[in-house]
C-alpha cells in the first residue's frame, strides 16, 4: 500500500474557489485490506460489492491468473474461478436476500470475448449476451465490440455501455429478458453521442450516469425515455471520468480520472436538472496507480478502487 498516498493539499491542484468543496478528507485509506494483496497476480480491471453477503468481487487479466477473486469485506481471500472469462474490462453484483449473480464485460478477441455474461456467485456460467468471439454493432441478435461496462437495477433492467474503443459508442437499456428497450449515442462529441462510454449508473430518481471518457464529461440520460438531460465536463478538463458511482445515500458521485491518478467526489444533485459539475473532495493517488473502475458499498458506504496500475483493489472508508 505504499504506492498511494494522501495530501492535505491535494485541493490545491484545482485552481479555483467552490463553495461546494470540502476542504477535510472524507475517505481514508484501509491499509489492512485486503489482508493477502498477494493473491493479486494480474492486472486487477475491476471490482463489485455484494453488500446483502458482505463479498468482494475482483476481475484481473494476465495469462494463467484466475480471473475472478472473491474476498470478504474484511478482506480475507475466500476463493478464485476462472470461467469463459478472456479480457474482464467491468464487473457489476446484482444481489437480493435470496439470490446472487455476477456479470462480467469481456473484451477480449478471442473465442469468448465482445460479450457480457451473468454468472452464479461460484463462477458457473448462467447467460451470455452479445456473440461471442464476435464483435458487431447488431441488435438482433445482439452484437458488441469491447463492451465496457454493464449497470443492473434491482427490477432487472440492464444498462450496458459499448464500447472500450470498439466500433460502438453506444448506451443500451434492455428489459429483464435482454430485449432493447433503447439505445442512445455514435461516434462523436455532440449530445448523446460518445467517445468511450466507459462506466454508467443509474440513481433513485431516474437518470443514467455515463462516464464519457474520450470527450472527457459525464453525460445523463432519463431512464425511462433515454432522453438526454444534461452533461459535466469542467470538472474533467485535465482527464475524462473513468467510472461513476453514486454514494449509498447519493449525495455524491465517486469517479475515477485514469490518466491522472485520482478519484474525485463531485456533489450530485437532486431531482431535477443536474446544473453543473462541483468538486467536493479528491483523494490523490500515486504516479501510475491508474485507478479504472469503482464500486462502493451501499451498506458501509465504503468506496473500492480497481487500479490497473499499481495492480491491486484499495478500500476506502468514510471518515464521517
Amino acid at each position: 500500500n505504499s504506492k498511494l498516498y494522501h495530501c492535505s493539499g491535494c485541493l490545491g491542484a484545482i485552481a479555483f474557489y467552490s463553495p461546494w468543496r470540502i476542504e477535510q478528507q472524507l475517505y481514508k485509506l484501509d491499509v489492512g485490506w485486503p489482508k493477502h494483496p498477494e493473491y493479486f497476480t494480474g492486472q486487477t480491471f475491476c471490482v463489485a460489492i455484494d453488500p446483502f453477503h458482505d463479498l468482494v468481487y475482483v476481475a484481473q487479466r494476465g495469462a494463467n491468473v484466475p480471473k475472478v477473486l472473491v474476498f470478504s469485506d474484511e478482506g480475507y481471500f475466500l476463493h478464485a474461478w476462472n470461467s469463459t472469462l478472456e479480457m474482464p474490462h467491468g464487473i457489476f453484483a446484482v444481489s437480493t436476500p435470496t439470490n446472487t449473480s455476477i456479470w462480467i464485460t469481456d473484451v477480449g478477441t478471442g473465442e469468448y470475448g465482445h460479450t457480457v455474461k451473468q454468472y452464479s456467485p461460484s463462477g458457473k456460467l448462467i447467460q451470455v449476451l452479445g456473440t461471442q468471439g464476435k464483435a458487431g454493432a447488431g441488435l438482433n441478435p445482439l452484437q458488441f465490440d469491447q463492451p465496457a461496462e454493464i449497470f443492473v437495477e434491482q427490477t432487472g433492467e440492464i444498462y450496458i455501455v459499448d464500447g472500450d474503443g470498439g466500433m460502438n459508442n453506444r448506451l443500451f437499456k434492455l428489459s429483464t429478458d435482454f430485449k432493447e428497450i433503447w439505445l442512445r449515442g455514435e461516434n462523436g462529441s455532440g449530445v448523446g453521442q460518445f467517445k468511450i462510454p466507459h462506466s454508467v449508473t443509474v440513481d433513485s430518481v431516474g437518470r443514467v450516469w455515463v462516464a464519457d471518457r474520450g470527450n472527457k464529461r459525464i453525460q445523463v440520460f432519463d431512464k425511462v425515455t433515454g432522453e438526454w438531460l444534461g452533461s459535466w465536463s469542467s470538472c474533467f478538463v485535465e482527464d475524462g471520468p473513468s467510472s461513476v458511482r453514486l454514494t449509498a445515500n447519493e449525495e455524491y458521485l465517486i469517479v475515477a480520472q485514469l490518466n491522472i491518478n485520482r478519484v474525485t467526489v463531485l456533489a450530485a444533485p437532486p431531482i431535477g436538472s443536474i446544473g453543473d459539475c462541483h468538486v467536493v473532495n479528491t483523494i490523490q493517488l500515486a504516479d501510475e496507480v491508474k485507478p479504472h473502475l469503482v464500486d462502493v458499498n451501499v451498506k458501509t458506504g465504503a468506496i473500492y478502487v480497481a487500479e490497473i496500475g499499481a495492480q491491486q483493489v484499495q478500500k476506502y472508508v468514510p471518515l464521517t
